[in-house]
């Protein structure tokens, strides 16, 4: 057991902060062998709080060396105030006062990443959601908000770049070859987003101008070898800020908005007020190193993070309950963004992809938690996939139920409300209520029930009646702490398809309308229908619940080529994957022979041969259901079954499609210059995915994916043709110098290298983990950078799931020593590799005991953080 378990944290114990910061001061004096921080807070007793004589209690860590506390600038003795590893405590200040302290901190000694530390040879911040504390003492929680002004001194010619939050108003020389930059942020912020940014970087500079005229400099830092990456970026920058101001309304308010790429950085980007901190995966971007799939990752995350202006730091959230306040909420917004810049059917379909296979999973794992948590020990093991993506499709419903310009008008007045306060997700919807004076108490449900709601529907059609009926019944399976669910208000989006495609469904000719379930059973019921239709449900994915209806394979089919809805068509080819593939995985565990079905073959070469389709939504309707997403579904996962099944039919659709698959790939192997536009990423993404059908063929797709990759002049060709090469057993010898070439070409790239590593993680074929844990030895892999781990170490147990799950438990004993590696080095990362294991209850015997084991090995470690002793002993449950 812990010396000290860690304390749990709860939303019913919240309390105003006794006191606030008007303004804060900060003067940071970089140095070698460390840091020195001086902080002056202008304090005042909260007139809201019940606490009027309590003591000031800032948060602070056990990496501040505290030199000097002075009260109005009265130094203080040691004996009149208390210091310990997490926080410092002064009695007795009036209901004013200016506290200074100064601390020394070493950020080059900093591994966790939160904080102050440094990348290679600069210094950077990440303080969301509680690093501050490692940098300063503070009131380290959001609902305190304070007027910022940070001085950075530091060598000239070491750190000639010194950056930090608003608009720069100061600068010198200064003794010894040293200088300062004095920034001020004249709007009042948290701690969790403040940000300072010192190094040699080199700087891409535009401009950007307001709705109301104003000019904003644009500013992208880099190293100097990245100053060819960020066009994309920058480009992707302005197309955010005029998108938000023709949807939302929203203007951007400083004077300079400002990027930083960071190599070691824990997360994606952080949205610090007006100087946003990017890993250089999420901000850097050319043809020759990156793929469609990263460049369209830049476009959202820079999007992401530049709407956080408003959905998040002009309103920001009053304690880390509310987290998906702005998460979800900005989630949702740079879905919208990429939905407009990009195919909207393909973004929806990617994103619902992604949430039944990683959200559905967190929901039903013993991780799940509502988007507002009642609870927490650790709040970075809460920046979930339910907080974000659930988060997002919450606000997309409240969007359905009300229309697209009342919704408007209840973010406008949430904005206008709200601007420079704390507030939570009540607020939010109230917003919404207001605007539309409906009641969304039920509604709010989405938001303290965990879980992902059942949704069974069945239908009849009545020809004498010309009616149609269909019977909703929904439910919720039991939870951690929730064992029974209330029914929540779904908006299900439908539609009747005909022999010939939609019918209308009123008087009004409307051929689909958004039909509310909010009972646990209830019946709809639709007239002057003159033939039995296919019911076309939740269109659009209309709401986060699992449908049970039971289509026929020729319903399903009939969806497939005549649903007008471009989702449900994507969806109607899944189902039919998924009942053919768990038929078969049944076969493959239980040894009897594997045999195709015609009928799938058949609407496969429909796709194909019909040119008049979306070449992004063939791809994607040509790709089965992946393993992870079989993992999901199953009751019980058999690895290898699953896998062996999914190849069988792989191989079946490739035998018997050859021809059809050759005349897509040719037919989109074009000769043009790069652009990463919905139009040509459709083209390579539909070529792509026929040549990792042909590789299974014959020689023949060897051969075409040896010239593609020598003669590609784009990294998403290149890399496609690379993987299909090292996922080839007929390949063996191919791929072997594919990969050689390809390191030579891209060593010095990190980017590029990462995708090496994780395109070797993710190769099925036996012998992964000798692979991979010979890897970990080459230079391209770091244990110290978080992108490395991801692509190398998580590749391999989220993307290699047959290898990952051998019975023989070597891939759960891997994963359980990088984490006890990582744990105190690294914490968020360590906690984010736990996932895999988590799932033990889902597997047979022998891996369920040998997941369960690697637990309770990992929760007994001494000196475990709370960041993994929290996912530990939740899982053990």
């Amino acid at each position: 057991m812990k010396d000290a378990l860690p304390q749990t944290i709860y939303l019913k114990d919240y309390k105003v902060s006794p006191f606030e910061i008007e303004k804060t001061e900060l003067v940071f004096d970089l140095g070698e062998h460390h840091t020195r921080v001086t902080t002056t807070l202008s304090l005042l007793r909260n007139t809201l709080s019940d606490e009027q004589n309590a003591d000031l209690v800032l948060h602070g860590s056990k990496g501040l060396d505290l030199q000097s506390v002075s009260v109005d600038g009265q130094p203080l003795e040691e004996d009149t105030y208390n210091c310990d590893s997490e926080s410092l405590t002064i009695p007795g200040l009036a209901d004013r006062a200016v506290v200074t302290t100064e601390v020394l901190i070493k950020p080059q000694d900093n591994t966790t990443m939160m904080g102050l530390y440094r990348s290679r040879t600069m210094y950077c911040t990440q303080c969301e959601a509680e690093g501050f504390r490692d940098i300063t003492y503070y009131l380290d929680r959001p609902d305190v908000m304070s007027e910022f002004t940070t001085k950075v001194i530091a060598d000239k010619a070491q750190y000639p770049v010194l950056l930090s939050n608003g608009n720069a108003i100061e600068r010198g020389q200064l003794d010894g070859g040293r200088h300062f930059v004095t920034w001020h942020d004249p709007f009042k912020k948290p701690a969790y987003l403040f940000a300072l940014v010192a190094g040699t970087l080199s700087c891409v500079e535009d401009s950007f101008t307001t709705m109301s005229g104003r000019q904003v400099a644009l500013q992208i830092f880099v190293e100097e070898k990245d100053l060819d990456k960020c066009d994309h970026g920058m480009l992707s920058l302005k197309h955010s800020m005029r998108w938000d101001e023709e949807a939302y309304g929203r203007e951007y308010d400083l004077d300079i908005f400002m990027i930083v790429a960071v190599d070691d950085f824990n997360m994606g980007a952080m949205e610090n007020k007006g100087l946003n901190i990017f890993n250089t995966s999420a901000v850097l971007a050319n043809p020759k190193t990156t793929t469609d799939a990263s460049f369209q990752r830049v476009e959202a995350i820079v999007a992401h993070e530049y709407f956080h202006n408003w959905s998040g730091n002009r309103v920001t959230c009053r304690d880390w309950f509310q987290l998906s306040l702005k998460e979800g909420f900005t989630v949702y917004r740079d879905s919208q963004f990429s939905a407009d810049m990009n195919s909207a059917t393909v973004k929806r379909i990617e994103d619902v992809s992604y949430l039944r296979t990683h959200q559905f999973a967190e929901d039903g794992g013993p991780m799940s938690h509502p988007v507002q948590p009642d609870a927490y020990m650790e709040i970075n093991n809460f920046y979930t996939l339910t907080v974000y993506e659930k988060g997002a499709e919450i606000v997309g419903m409240i969007r359905t139920l009300l229309g697209p310009d009342t919704f408007r008008k209840g973010s406008d007045l949430y904005f206008d409300r709200h601007d420079g306060q704390a507030v939570t997700i009540e607020e939010f919807v109230k917003a919404m209520e207001d605007t539309s004076g409906r009641d969304l108490t039920q509604f709010r449900r989405w938001y303290k029930q965990s879980g992902t709601p059942q949704l069974a529907v069945s239908s009849r059609y009545d020809a004498a009646d010309r009616t149609v009926t269909l019977d909703f019944a929904q439910s919720c399976p039991a939870t951690p702490g929730q064992p029974q669910k209330q029914p929540f208000v779904i908006p299900v989006k439908l539609g009747l398809v005909g022999e010939s495609g939609d019918l209308p469904l009123n008087s009004n000719g409307d051929t689909d309308i958004v039909y509310e379930v909010s009972q646990t059973h209830q019946q709809l019921v639709i007239e002057n229908i003159d033939e039995a239709p296919v019911p076309s449900l939740l269109r659009e994915f209309s709401a986060p619940v699992k449908l049970d209806y039971a289509y026929s394979k020729d319903q399903l089919i009939h969806l497939m080529a005549n649903d007008s809805d471009g989702f449900n068509r994507w969806d109607a080819g899944q189902k039919l994957g998924f009942e053919l593939l768990e038929k078969l995985t049944a076969d493959s565990h239980q040894q009897r022979p594997l045999q195709m079905d015609s009928q799938l073959i058949e609407a496969y070469k429909s796709l194909l041969t019909d040119a008049s389709l979306d070449p992004a939504m063939v791809a994607l309707m040509l790709q089965l259901p992946s393993e992870a997403q079989l993992h999901e579904e199953a009751t019980l996962i058999h690895a290898e079954a699953i896998h062996s099944a999914r190849l069988f039919v792989r191989q079946a659709l490739a035998d018997a499609l050859r021809e059809q698959f050759l005349a897509v790939y040719q037919r989109h192997n074009i000769e043009q210059d790069y652009a990463p536009d919905a139009s040509q990423i459709g083209r390579r993404s539909l070529k792509n995915t026929a040549l990792g059908y042909l590789m299974l063929v014959d020689q023949m797709g060897v051969e075409l994916a040896s010239k593609q990759f020598a003669g590609a002049d784009n990294m998403t060709d290149k890399a496609a043709a690379l993987s299909c090469l090292v996922n080839c057993p007929a390949a063996a010898q191919q791929a072997k110098t594919a990969l050689q070439q390809f390191e030579q070409q891209y060593r010095d790239e990190a980017l590029v290298m990462n995708l090496w590593l994780q395109i070797q993680a993710s190769n099925s074929q036996s012998g992964a983990l000798e692979r991979v844990e010979a890897l970990e030895n080459h230079p391209a892999f770091s244990l110290s950078n978080p992108n490395k781990i991801r692509s190398l170490i998580g590749g391999f147990c989220n993307g290699n799931l047959v290898n990952f799950n051998n019975p023989d438990g070597s891939g759960y004993e891997f994963l359980k020593q990088r984490i006890l590696t990582l744990h105190s080095r690294n914490p968020q990362v360590a906690a984010r590799l736990m996932t895999p294991l988590t799932r033990w209850k889902k597997f047979p015997e022998p891996n369920s005991s040998q997941m369960r084991e690697a637990l309770q090995v990992i929760a007994d470690e001494q000196g475990l953080v709370k960041d993994i002793y929290e996912i530990a002993i939740k899982s053990l449950q």
